[in-house]
């Protein structure tokens, strides 16, 4: 028996037909991302957003803040988009199958499909009149058609025309378009190609496309043609988003000003200017030289931007990794001030300091505009509000302050924004001397055996509010971290104290934070531990004394073993120290470095001498730094005595 999976049954779903998603609203919020960008609407009656996905043939809608709503899929490549005058209904022109569908824009569900059954196209689209406009054709033989929703299939009248160009316009390669609803009927075409930068403005609101008028492109106007835009109220075309090309019905066009930079723009109903500068985004009030706000978009480019048809906000398809993310940006109509903050770099406590700044913006503020001002320092972390300061007209400011405490005094000025300005805040820094106190710790340099257990006391001078000290003990060897092993105030004698196990050299550090008024101070002491270390004799036939000495006895033929036993840690060797007495004195015969295995042991097999009469002596060391490690103090294990006889 075999079987397939649901995601393969989905993948076949999601290649041969269209799948509608649509969502109310998604716990993961999830935002609108496409890979190559095609069209772009706002819609006023649902505030949706519709872009689409050419290279994965997806219609995507979200929110007016940008969140993913609604999905269909299956398209092919979908070239643009246009919604009619309702909101009711979203249009796609479809290239791979030379249709316009017809989608519920609530839904996203396919309602119509119109064959253009042009070979080439529909390319771009745009909706007045009651008609979806398209234009179709190739780099010399491009013209322009209709669909016309009212019309039913099944009366026998097809709703798609052609050839709807006007004998007297002259447009290679598939033309832009662009219309809008306060000029109901007007149509703007737009040659595309390197040809010309030919362009006509028609007038559709009769049975035939009517030249209003035309344009022969030279270069002398556009250079070029990449975005163009019917201006509301003005009988104007906005060519790639700075050239503002009027035209007289009848006669043609003219240049009558430019908006500086700039790609391609949108036009909000009210006028104002949505422009594409690289990666910034700019607002121009109509016919201004100057912006009213810029956002920053992103790091790359902009791929296609519009208008909420309330003029409220401006919605953009911005780079993003290998794709491009729906942005949201809100207030367009408010200016956005700018404010600096000067304050000193370094300043006494509790002596008069001054903070200047000043506000400015593109557009004028109000009189008397009032700042609000915050000090935030060690004493009032979550900051304190000073008294408010006034603009004066020339946009300056200044104020004094006393700061109680000092450390870092960070000093916000604040304005709330108005009717034609966003709010802006701005900060600065001092650094506010502070007396500096006492902190000793104990213990310092000093070695003690495995194991003790040793009491570090820190002794704090005076200090103003704050009486806490921490201390934390840093044991040698990168696999113990840091620790705090104690936190609290000191006693009335200024002292705190914490128990270290000095299993291994430590660094422990006494930490004051500091105050309002004494600086913070830290101070280290560094204490040494030795290892554990001891050995024992096996093999021998007794233990007896020679003198005062106690000797482990041997068989002159017998290879004594002697066991260590020494902290372990990882890669540690002892050293195995050997000697030999000869006419009253003892001799070194060897010093070898032997391994400590994981359980602490180290067993060495000394040979036997083979005669008798022979003493030695060995021991066990741990030497820092040649052992292997450096994380205890050189520590020296006691002789083991060793008598050979017979």
């Amino acid at each position: 028996m075999r079987s397939t999976s649901a995601a393969t049954a989905l993948a076949v779903l999601f290649g041969s037909a269209a799948l509608s998603v649509s969502a109310a609203g998604t716990a993961s919020a999830a935002s609108v991302t496409v890979s190559s960008p095609g069209g772009i609407v706002a819609d006023a009656a649902l505030q949706r957003v519709f872009v689409s996905d050419r290279a994965n043939g997806r219609i995507l809608a979200s929110d007016y803040n940008g969140t993913l709503v609604g999905l269909n899929v299956g398209f092919g490549d979908v070239s643009d988009l246009a919604v009619s005058d309702d909101g009711a209904t979203l249009y796609a022109a479809l290239q791979d199958t030379h249709e316009i569908v017809a989608l519920d824009a609530a839904t996203l569900q396919v309602k119509a499909r119109y064959s253009v059954a042009t070979g080439t196209g529909p390319r771009h689209l745009a909706f007045t009149s009651g008609k979806v406009w398209f234009t179709y054709g190739d780099q010399w033989d491009s013209s322009l058609g209709s669909v016309d929703p009212a019309v039913d299939p099944a009366s026998g009248t097809d709703p798609v025309a052609l050839g709807q160009l006007p004998g007297d316009v002259s447009i290679n390669d598939p033309g832009l378009l662009d219309a809008d609803p306060s000029s109901p009927g007007v149509l703007a075409v737009g040659e595309t190609g390197l040809s010309s930068d030919s362009m006509a403005v028609l007038d559709v609101s009769g049975g035939t496309a009517q030249t209003l008028a035309f344009y022969n492109g030279d270069y002398r106007l556009n250079s070029g043609i990449h975005d163009v835009d019917v201006v509301p109220g003005a009988q104007e075309l906005l060519v790639n988003g700075t050239m503002r090309d009027a035209y007289v019905t009848g006669v043609g066009f003219k240049e009558v000003g430019v908006y500086p930079g700039g790609q391609s723009a949108d036009i909000a109903p009210n006028g104002l200017v949505a422009q594409v500068d690289g990666t910034k985004i700019a607002v121009f009030e109509p016919n201004a030289v100057r912006p009213l706000r810029t956002y920053t978009a992103g790091t790359g480019d902009t791929a296609g931007l519009t208008w909420a048809p309330d003029s409220s906000r401006i919605f953009a398809l911005v780079a993003a990794g290998s794709g491009y993310t729906l942005k949201t940006f809100t207030d367009p109509t408010k200016n956005v001030p700018t404010l600096t903050v000067n304050a000193p770099t370094s300043a006494p406590r509790a002596k008069k300091l001054t903070v200047t700044g000043k506000i400015s913006a593109t557009v004028a503020l109000p009189a008397g505009v009032k700042l609000a001002v915050t000090r935030t320092d060690v004493e009032s972390p979550s900051g304190k509000a000073l008294a408010a300061v006034t603009v004066k007209a020339d946009g300056t400011y200044s104020f004094t302050d006393t700061p109680p405490a000092g450390g870092t005094v960070t000093y916000k000025v604040a304005y709330a924004g108005d009717a034609a300005h966003t709010a802006v805040a701005a900060s600065d820094k001092v650094a506010v001397s502070r007396a500096a106190t006492t902190l000793s710790l104990n213990n310092n340099g000093k070695l003690y055996n495995y194991g003790a257990d040793v009491k570090f006391t820190a002794h704090l001078g005076t200090t103003y509010k704050n009486r806490t000290v921490e201390i934390w003990a840093d044991p040698f060897g990168g696999d113990k971290p840091k620790k705090l092993i104690k936190t609290g105030k000191v006693n009335s004698s200024g002292n705190i104290g914490a128990w270290v196990d000095m299993t291994r050299d430590t660094t422990v550090t006494a930490v004051f934070a500091g105050d309002g008024r004494y600086a913070p101070k830290t101070v280290k002491a560094t204490a040494y531990a030795r290892v554990k270390i001891s050995t024992t004799v096996s093999k021998h036939y007794k233990t007896a004394k020679i003198g005062s000495t106690t000797y482990s006895w041997f068989h002159k033929n017998t290879d004594p073993l002697l066991t260590t036993s020494m902290t372990y840690y990882p890669g540690r060797q002892q050293r195995f120290d050997l000697q030999v007495y000869y006419q009253g004195s003892w001799y070194s015969a060897d010093s070898e470095y032997f391994p400590v295995g994981s359980n602490g042991k180290s067993a060495v097999s000394l040979g036997a001498p083979g005669e008798s009469g022979v003493k030695a002596r060995m021991r066990s060391v741990y030497v820092n730094g040649s052992s292997g490690d450096s994380v205890n103090s050189t520590t020296y294990g006691a002789w083991k005595y060793l008598y050979f006889s017979n």
